[in-house]
């Protein structure tokens, strides 16, 4: 497993972007497939967008498509997500999440690590 820790989130207002890193302590970074998932005070934790280890394909969530980007550096032990056009119904505590398994799942339940998450709020 790996020793997931997300940063870069902060208060914004509508419109800006943000860029949420991971920084993943482990050996098997370029072998896990990573995700990251949000949850909204009162509401499930919900799939963001994931990323496979092997292809490199890309998933996301049709509330977030066009408007976010995942990307990975192996050789940097790092995950990536580009936020543009934040919309407050965007505000969420993100997390980070990895599993061994190669296939991008959009259940939080299939992923065996976790970060503890980097806050981010949108003000319209």
């Amino acid at each position: 497993q790996l020793q997931l820790v997300e940063s870069g989130g902060g208060a914004v207002q509508a419109g800006d972007s943000l860029r949420l890193s991971c920084a993943a302590a482990g050996r098997t970074f370029s072998s896990n497939t990573m995700a990251w998932f949000r949850q909204a005070p009162g509401k499930e934790r919900e799939f963001v967008s994931g990323i496979s280890w092997a292809s490199g394909s890309t998933y996301y969530a049709d509330s977030v498509l066009g408007r976010f980007t995942i990307s990975r550096d192996n050789a940097m032990n790092t995950l990536y997500l580009q936020m543009n056009s934040l919309k407050a119904e965007d505000t969420a505590v993100y997390y980070c999440a990895s599993k061994g398994i190669d296939y991008v799942s959009q259940r939080a339940i299939d992923y065996t690590s976790w970060g503890m998450g980097t806050q981010v709020t949108v003000s319209s």
